[in-house]
């Protein structure tokens, strides 16, 4: 068996990166990196999908919903399950889940049977990210922290580019079956270097209390897919559509039931709410539920606008966020390095400024800007995007102890999630109701607005990071 990584000592901040924690790391993004190419794959080829089938657009919705719903139901069991399993035997668990999910949905004979096995490949998807980064965490410590997290979320930078790009591929010279088979040889390599590398897990016993909390979960995890579901619907339907308004309202209710009973519940909740009482854990998670929101809607708008407006194809609206994708990673290089002897606060601050000045130039869209600046716009937003990445991250993780790590990377990427969903219907909302009244360009320009607005929501909870850094 693989030995375990250690963390390394406090007190010494400037500890190399040794090639053990990179091989680990290594490893462990190669599974967040398969989900996120799955989802933009998946969003090309409905299409075809569709007319495989004979199946309306509203039943094929589910093909994604009901991927983002089991994500959704998943995600607060990260904790949980990496304390009563071990994080390194849950992950590879959960790899292999969203691998088998994976090759069935390429044998699917059915759009009832595509949506059944999509949900069991989001069970396995929906762990995958907040379980590896947990594992990365306290393999790197303290000292390491920013590097480590810079290194994880480099390769996924470029998920959004890749997904669309392998989508148009496959869809045009392929089966479409071949957007799901494709992840099977990728997902049993990924196991195969995990057995290999990952680090051991601890004893039973030291990873802190194990109990399933079982009502937590009974109010939790449906209450979280109702807001997902009725957050998802709102694009299509509108806010006060019954079908968004009984979701929104049942799935608050019960999330509410869930704050009442973790306050009350002594032993480990299914995510811990104590956690939120620390001001650097608090602060950062509020901005991860932000730049969630502000993220994954603008992920939405732009390819939207290349392929509605400028009539490219799916490959090419891949290509077209390339200088995003290449911002976000030469920022992340730099921001990673100094996130481990900077403090949060500038760092933080700089990229939500650079994410808010390479979206300006998209809220004129109706004035036809040149194509240059908006070449530019995205390189800087993406930058922007990079700089906030690691250091917000390593924040969080550094307000909570070894032991509780695990339990707060569900909380952090549960929020970060339903953040997105939230931002998404917003834009989404806005984008359709401009369209009634406005020229396509004109449209997309003033949802860009509303995008630019939820970008600067993010400066309120980055006023309160840290000005000064913590030596650890």
């Amino acid at each position: 068996m693989t030995a375990p990584l250690r963390a390394p000592a406090a007190r010494r901040p400037a500890e190399r990166l040794d090639p053990a924690l990179l091989k680990a790391s290594f490893v462990l993004v190669l599974g967040p990196v398969l989900a996120l190419i799955d989802t933009t794959i998946v969003a090309v080829g409905l299409d075809a999908v569709a007319r495989d089938f004979h199946s309306p657009p509203a039943t094929l919705q589910w093909v994604s919903a009901g991927y983002l719903l089991a994500i959704s139901m998943v995600m607060p069991l990260a904790g949980w399950a990496s304390d009563r399993f071990g994080a390194r035997r849950t992950w590879m668990l959960s790899v292999a889940l969203f691998a088998a999910g994976s090759a069935l949905c390429g044998l699917a004979w059915s759009a009832g049977s595509l949506i059944l096995f999509r949900v069991l490949q989001g069970v396995g998807g929906g762990l995958i990210q907040p379980i590896g980064q947990s594992i990365v965490v306290r393999a790197a410590g303290p000292a390491r922290l920013g590097r480590v997290l810079g290194i994880t979320v480099l390769p996924l930078t470029f998920a959004p580019v890749l997904g669309p790009v392998l989508g148009g591929l496959i869809v045009d010279r392929f089966d479409w079956r071949w957007m799901f088979l494709v992840n099977v040889p990728l997902g049993l390599l990924t196991l195969l270097l995990a057995a290999r590398h990952l680090p051991s897990d601890p004893r039973p016993g030291t990873s802190g209390d194990d109990r399933l909390d079982v009502l937590g979960l009974a109010l939790l995890s449906p209450g979280l897919a109702a807001l997902v579901y009725g957050l998802s619907a709102a694009g299509d339907q509108g806010f006060g559509a019954p079908r968004v308004t009984v979701p929104l309202l049942a799935g608050a209710v019960l999330v509410l039931g869930y704050v009442a009973h973790a306050l009350r519940r002594r032993a480990a909740a299914l995510i811990d709410l104590r956690l939120f009482a620390r001001r650097g854990f608090a602060v950062a998670t509020t901005n991860s539920f932000l730049q969630g929101a502000a993220l994954y809607s603008s992920m939405l708008l732009l390819p939207l606008y290349y392929q509605q407006v400028e009539h490219a194809s799916a490959l090419e609206a891949g290509l077209l966020l390339a200088p995003q994708a290449l911002g976000t990673a030469a920022a992340t290089f730099f921001a990673s390095r100094l996130a481990d002897r900077t403090a949060p606060r500038p760092l933080i601050l700089t990229g939500i400024l650079l994410t808010l000045a390479g979206t300006v130039a998209f809220t004129r869209l109706g004035s036809s800007p040149a194509g240059w600046l908006l070449v530019a716009s995205l390189v800087v937003r993406g930058a922007g995007l990079g700089v906030v990445m690691a250091p917000g991250m390593a924040t969080i993780y550094a307000a909570v102890g070894r032991h509780e790590v695990a339990r707060a990377a569900g909380a952090v990427n549960t929020l970060n999630r339903v953040g997105g969903s939230l931002g998404t219907a917003v834009l989404a909302v806005v984008l359709q109701r401009s369209l009634d009244g406005r020229a396509p360009a004109a449209a997309y320009g003033h949802t860009f607005r509303w995008a630019v607005a939820l970008s600067a929501l993010t400066l309120v909870p980055a006023l309160f990071y840290p000005s000064r850094k913590e030596n650890r």
